[in-house]
Order: C-alpha cells, then sequence, then structure tokens
C-alpha cells in the first residue's frame, strides 16, 4: 500500500492558495487515478484506488497544517504502511516559485506542517516532493495564505502538474529515478 499525502489546510478559506499547494496536486493526481478523496476517516479526507499495479490511498489530513501528523500516523498505524511507502506533497518558500524538488529525507526546512509529521512518525526519513511558493515579499503568514498573483499562478500550476507527474514515475519505477528525473 502507498500513501501519497497532500498538506493544507481545510476550509473554503484556503482554497488554492500558496499553503495548500499539497492538496492541490493531490486533488489533481486524485482525479487523474479516478480516486474519490472523500472518506472523513482518520483526521483527514482519504481515498483509495490502484494506480499502476499499486494500491494507493491519498490522504489530505483536515487538523489545519500544524498538525498532520496526527492524521498521517493515524492512517499509517492503522493500515500498516511502512513509512517508505509515504509521499508527503507540499509548498516550499525556500524553493523558488513554479519549481519542485524531490527529498528521500531530511528536515523539514520550517515547514510546519512536515516537521508535525517527522515528530508524529519518529524519523525524517520521509520521502517528499516540495512545490516552490517563492520567498515572501510581506508577512510569511499572509503570504503563504494568500493565493498567488496572477503572473505566479501559472507557475504553480505547472508545478503541480510535475509533482503529479513525479508522483506516477514514482508508481512507476522508484523515488529515485523520480528525484533523478525531477531534480
Amino acid at each position: 500500500m502507498k500513501l501519497i499525502v497532500g498538506l493544507g489546510n481545510p476550509g473554503k478559506k484556503y482554497e488554492h492558495t500558496r499553503h495548500n499547494m499539497g492538496f492541490d496536486a493531490v486533488d489533481l493526481f486524485a482525479d487523474l487515478a479516478k480516486i474519490d478523496v472523500d472518506k472523513d476517516i482518520f483526521k483527514g479526507l482519504l481515498g483509495r484506488g490502484k494506480v499502476l499495479e499499486h494500491d494507493v490511498m491519498v490522504l489530505k489530513p483536515q487538523t489545519f497544517m500544524n498538525l498532520s501528523g496526527e492524521s498521517v500516523r493515524a492512517v499509517m498505524d492503522y493500515f500498516k504502511i511502512d513509512i517508505d511507502d509515504i509521499v508527503v506533497v507540499f509548498d516550499d518558500m525556500a524553493l523558488p516559485v513554479g519549481k519542485i524538488r524531490l527529498r528521500a529525507n531530511g528536515s523539514s526546512g520550517g515547514h510546519k506542517g512536515m516537521q508535525n509529521i517527522i515528530d508524529h512518525l519518529g524519523t525524517d526519513k520521509i520521502k517528499r516532493i516540495k512545490i516552490g511558493i517563492g520567498e515572501p515579499t510581506f508577512d510569511a503568514i499572509d503570504y503563504v495564505l494568500g493565493k498567488p498573483s496572477k503572473d505566479d499562478a501559472p507557475l504553480i500550476q505547472e508545478a503541480i502538474e510535475k509533482a503529479v507527474e513525479a508522483l506516477k514515475e514514482y508508481l512507476k519505477r522508484d523515488f529515485d529515478v523520480a528525484m533523478n528525473k525531477f531534480n
């Protein structure tokens, strides 16, 4: 079983904000894979399907960003998912707008949602796909909770599509191949 986790904040107020790029990416992935991510369980929205011969679960924690690890841990424990079979998709201010970066492990880079997952899983050896939203030019909280500018929006959409392609490459081959191709 593979678990694809998209990070974001629940509610209409946060839809398509910079901080919800993880939600947007896994929504696109789930749509293409015909997986309904609509089961409200384990403090998240969960969907399950078959993608490239893999059993895949898609999770959107509904705990708000900073407590994402609660939902991930609950799903991981209940379904006995191995840490090696989890990929987390989220926004990253340290990356230029529209870039993506895949990592097999490492620190949270200051991302509180990712840090909470690391804390709950007890390791930083968690595969991740980061979507660049660029450095804030004003207050960081207002920046991440705001919507991308008209100039940034198409670049971010392109990065979301690349993240989905990277997820497909991971499922088709493996994460190292995806890293080599997309980094």
